[in-house]
């Protein structure tokens, strides 16, 4: 499905973030990720904030050379020819850097691959569905009588929400319920394969999403992005609820009874070690994991999750903390940092499309705002020293937590700089002979 962490560090073949290169055998789906683009729809999605910017760069450059040239032209002022052609050089190829990355985004960026091969470029979505239950389904028939990992990325649920005809129009809430509908029939039948190959009871699934609803994505007045309920924010709004709390559902009739619900914060982080404790296996000593086993907590011999911090990031920026203060009971969340909502109390960042981590389209907050969770899940009555008696306690405490954990982290270079969004050449995947980089082998199969 969807790996969405790219696939090139410094050459075109070198695919060093590709799952292959990351601990999986096999792979079949997309390096990138799903947007608009990859249909060819009027909106663009891939940082829509970031095309105004360069737009307006290139613009500047623009009125640059041509200031420069009128002042040559009419010997208003002085200046070398050399000057002028290399500015206008610059600009070209800057314009042609970024353009190159949005512009062409369908052809560059949504690929199909499996294993290390390019087989669609652009990807048709319009199969994507049944391709990726043949791939699901083949593999756990080729997997049945050994243990394996099956990791399946859906693209549902996400703009710009690809339905088959066969699902469009069933449900009565648009076409992404829709999507909904059509990713609940595509599990079921991954789940129907695992029962008549007799493997229900001694497989574990994990079903669950990697984030809330994205309040932004509309089309007119069509919600496209799903709904969050009581919780606040969505989709890539640094530590809102609305954004980081999803249902995680979990079935393993082997060992874990049906029916029952757990009321404990957990992290997708806990899959790591959760899947490694499954195996055998033993979580590496040499480092700081963040996760945490599930299985304690599924089967009863603990009562509570053991994370007492959770750290919500944006980016790298820590945006809020979390504490579930054990002798009490009690979930505090502080949140250092909040997007700067357009309109305001609008909910979301309706004008920039996605709201930023940094910059200046987030509030710092000094103090933090702080929330009692256990009595405001909607996050809606920030606390302060005169509500609450020991705010200054909490906010100490979860500072001292934030300082430790800050202490177990090695810097890293900002993936959302805007050389990292630049559009490079030598890095670009291609199925032909470069820029040609069009292809179906899955047709031709």
């Amino acid at each position: 499905g969807k790996w969405h962490l790219g696939v090139n560090c410094k050459s075109r073949y070198d695919h060093c973030h590709h799952p292959l290169n990351h601990g999986f055998d096999y792979f079949y789906g997309m390096p990138s990720t799903l947007l608009n683009e990859c249909q060819g729809t009027d909106e663009p999605e891939l940082a829509k904030s970031l095309q105004y910017t360069y737009w307006l760069y290139t613009q500047i450059i623009i009125l640059a050379v041509l200031t420069l040239l009128i002042g040559k032209l009419t010997n208003l002022f002085s200046v070398k020819w050399k000057i002028i052609i290399c500015l206008a050089i610059s600009g070209f190829l800057y314009f042609v850097s970024w353009f190159s990355s949005y512009g062409f985004t369908k052809y560059w960026n949504c690929i199909l691959m499996r294993n290390h091969d390019i087989t669609e470029q652009p990807m048709k979505l319009e199969k994507i569905t049944s391709n990726m239950l043949k791939e699901a389904v083949s593999f756990i028939e080729r997997n049945k009588h050994t243990p394996f990992l099956l990791f399946v990325s859906l693209l549902h649920v996400h703009t710009p929400l690809v339905t088959t005809e066969k699902f469009l129009g069933k449900s009565r809430h648009g076409l992404y319920g829709d999507n909904v509908e059509e990713m609940d029939w595509l599990v079921g039948r991954l789940l129907d394969i695992i029962n008549k190959k007799g493997l229900k009871n001694t497989t574990f699934i994990y079903f669950a999403s990697d984030h809330g609803g994205s309040l932004e994505a509309h089309n007119g007045n069509a919600q496209l992005g799903g709904w969050n309920g009581i919780y606040k924010g969505g989709k890539g709004m640094g530590g809102w609820e609305g954004g980081i709390r999803v249902p995680g559902i979990i079935r393993w009739p082997g060992l874990l009874p049906a029916g029952i619900v757990i009321n404990e914060l957990t992290s997708l982080m806990d899959i790591f070690p959760t899947v490694v404790q499954l195996a055998g296996g033993a979580v590496p000593q040499d480092r700081v994991i963040d996760g945490r086993s599930l299985l304690p907590l599924l089967q009863g011999t603990v009562q509570h999750s053991e994370h007492e911090f959770m750290f919500h990031y944006c980016g790298v920026f820590l945006h809020a903390v979390r504490w579930h203060q054990k002798d009490s009971g009690t979930i505090w969340k502080a949140h250092y940092t909040t997007p700067v909502l357009q309109p305001k109390d609008s909910g979301g960042c309706f004008r920039r499309g996605i709201c930023p981590c940094f910059g200046d389209g987030i509030t710092h907050h000094d103090p933090p705002l702080l929330f009692d969770l256990s009595q405001d899940p909607s996050e809606a009555n920030p606390l302060s020293a005169d509500t609450e008696p020991l705010f200054d306690t909490i906010i100490r405490r979860i500072g001292k937590a934030v300082e430790e954990h800050r202490k177990t982290l090695t810097p890293v270079p900002q993936q959302l700089s805007h050389y990292n969004n630049m559009w490079k050449p030598w890095l670009q995947p291609c199925c032909g002979t470069f820029p040609s980089c069009w292809c179906d082998k899955e047709s031709n199969k």
